[in-house]
C-alpha cells in the first residue's frame, strides 16, 4: 500500500491560538489573585493538557476544573473570533499537501470553534475529514481523535502522518500508531518531542515526498 494521509492538529499548528488561550485563562484567573506564567501555561496546559486541574490544585481555587474551563470558554471565544490568525505557512502547507494526499483535521477544540476557523480562512474545502471534540471519547493525549480521523480517511493509522505542536498531541499520535511530525512554537519549544517521528522548525518544511518517505520507511 503506497497511499498515506495527513492529520493536522488545529491549535498551534493551523491557527496561532495558544497565546489567545493563555490570555483567556489569565483573565478568568485574575479575580482569584492568580497569575500563571507563560512557562506554566506551556508546561501544564499545552504539554500536559491538564492546566485547569493543575491550577485548581496548585492555587487552591474554590471551583472544579470543569468550572474553570467553562469560565474560560466564552472569554476565549470572544478573543479568538476577533484576533485569531493562521500560523506562518499554514495555508501553503495545507494546499501543498492537499494536492496529492487526503487531509484530515483532529482537534480537542469544539465543533463551533472549528467551523468558525474553517469559514474565516476558507479551509474546509481542503479537508476530507474533520474530527472535533464532540466526535470521540478521550481527549489528547488519548489516541481517540487520531484513530477517528484515520478511520474517516479510510486508512490504517500507520499510513497517516500527524502534524502536531505539543507533547500531548505527540503522545496521542504515538498511541494511535501514526507517524508524527512535530512543529514547535514559542509555547512548546521545550516540550518533549522524543516520540515524534521527525521535528521540523516550520510548516514550510512539510512536503508530499517527506510524508510519503516517513510512512514507507518501516
Amino acid at each position: 500500500m503506497s497511499g498515506c494521509g495527513v492529520i493536522f492538529d488545529l491549535d498551534g499548528v493551523i491557527i496561532d491560538s495558544e497565546g489567545l488561550q493563555y490570555r483567556a485563562y489569565c483573565r478568568v484567573l485574575e479575580p482569584f489573585g492568580v497569575k500563571v506564567s507563560r512557562e506554566e501555561y506551556g508546561r501544564e496546559w499545552i504539554a500536559a493538557g491538564r492546566g485547569p486541574e493543575y491550577a485548581v490544585k496548585t492555587y487552591n481555587l474554590p471551583l472544579e476544573p470543569s468550572e474553570l474551563r467553562a469560565l474560560k470558554d466564552p472569554v476565549y471565544q470572544e478573543i479568538m473570533r476577533c484576533e485569531v490568525t493562521l500560523m506562518p505557512g499554514a495555508t501553503a502547507a495545507i494546499q501543498r499537501l492537499g494536492t496529492a494526499l487526503p487531509l484530515a483535521l483532529a482537534t480537542n477544540s469544539k465543533r463551533d470553534e472549528v467551523a468558525f476557523v474553517m469559514e474565516r480562512f476558507d479551509l474546509r474545502r481542503h479537508f476530507t475529514a474533520i474530527v472535533t471534540r464532540e466526535d470521540y471519547r478521550g481527549a489528547k493525549p488519548e489516541p481517540d481523535a487520531f484513530l477517528a480521523a484515520a478511520a474517516r480517511l479510510g486508512l490504517p493509522s500507520d499510513r497517516c502522518v500527524v502534524i502536531e505542536d505539543a507533547y500531548k498531541g505527540i503522545v496521542a499520535a504515538y498511541r494511535a500508531g501514526c507517524k508524527c511530525i512535530a512543529v514547535p512554537h514559542d509555547f512548546t519549544a521545550d516540550n518533549d518531542f522524543s516520540l515524534a517521528t521527525r521535528v521540523v522548525p516550520s510548516l514550510d518544511e512539510l512536503n508530499v515526498e517527506l510524508l510519503q518517505q516517513l510512512v514507507n520507511d518501516e
